[in-house]
């Protein structure tokens, strides 16, 4: 298994949106619903038009832990829903479809994100869990609270969710490079 690693540049993030515009609109919004609400891709997966449609919060059962979980759509995230669902779309459908009608899987998600990243250059390792893990990246950079973060992220310890958005790392090779004796 590949550790993936965290989208850290907003200007790259910004680029990656960009270019989805210019592709399926589903394709933008399960990256925005990713990258803006740390869901692992097999609960944003899930999502029926019902959950989302007209909606301030969204309420689920995480899939992985079996836990509730309520919390809010920001403004993008409703601006990009309002726009993507018709307002006569059958509310027990998926939210995210292929065009043959089926719930989008997570191998569809993984070549949907993995090609807009090395569309804009990113080398590193991309995958699903880059989106979760690139909301813990900048959600610590603006808050910089880990207490918060591990409680959203439903982890067991801080440290874990410093290791998790690759804080640790970054910050272990920043005093490296700032040690010289």
């Amino acid at each position: 298994m590949n550790i993936v690693e965290p989208i850290r540049n907003l200007e790259t993030l910004h680029q990656i949106e960009e270019f989805l515009k210019t592709r399926k609109k589903r394709d933008l919004v399960l990256f925005v619903m990713g990258t803006n609400t740390g869901l692992r891709v097999s609960d944003i997966l899930a999502l029926n038009i019902r959950d989302v449609k007209n909606k301030d919060f969204v309420e689920i059962v995480e899939k992985k832990t079996g836990k509730h979980k309520k919390f809010p759509l920001n403004r993008k995230i409703r601006a990009l829903l309002n726009e993507y669902i018709d307002e006569d779309e059958e509310e027990d459908y998926p939210l995210f479809m292929t065009i043959y009608n089926n719930r989008l899987g997570r191998s569809a998600a993984y070549r949907i994100i993995n090609g807009a990243c090395r569309v804009v250059g990113i080398k590193e390792n991309i995958g699903t869990h880059t989106l979760r893990k690139t909301f813990g990246y900048h959600h610590y950079r603006k808050f910089k609270d880990i207490a918060l973060l591990q409680k959203i992220f439903n982890h067991y310890s801080p440290s874990v969710t410093l290791r998790y958005i690759g804080i640790d790392q970054e910050e272990i090779n920043k005093s490296y490079m700032n040690f010289i004796l």
